[in-house]
């Protein structure tokens, strides 16, 4: 397991958005641009059951997560790992993003019924590129 530099919590505790790498069945790569926060070390991001990006996360949980740098688009970190994937906490994580990245609280969009997950990456290998 590896940990997060400082900078990296920074981006992650920012207003700044994450891209999801997860592979589809055939083993092609599927992006997603995510909100993200972290607990510790371990980087979150909120999904929907059924979604594509949480099938592939539930089938094969190799991942890696990209964030950017607010306001400096060539900088960036990386976050390979292994996803847990849970319905605990899955209301409370979107709410609590949907406040960091609208200002809005409890998140109001998508389907009343949806199950909400919660994507977990402990860190196993970290790159940051910074300018």
């Amino acid at each position: 397991m590896d940990t997060l530099p400082d900078v990296a919590k920074e981006w992650l505790d920012a207003h700044s958005f994450a891209t999801l790498a997860t592979l589809n069945a055939d083993g092609s790569p599927h992006t997603t641009v995510n909100w993200v926060t972290r607990d510790g070390d371990d980087v979150l991001l909120s999904t929907v059951r059924g979604r594509l990006q949480a099938r592939n996360v539930e089938r094969d949980p190799r991942v890696a997560v990209c964030v950017t740098a607010p306001g400096d688009p060539y900088s960036y970190v990386e976050v390979r790992g292994t996803a847990r994937v849970t319905t605990e906490g899955g209301r409370e994580l979107i709410d609590d993003l949907s406040a960091k990245y609208t200002g809005v609280r409890p998140f109001r969009e998508g389907r009343p019924d949806a199950v909400r997950l919660v994507v977990r990456v402990p860190p196993e290998h970290v790159v940051v590129r910074t300018d």
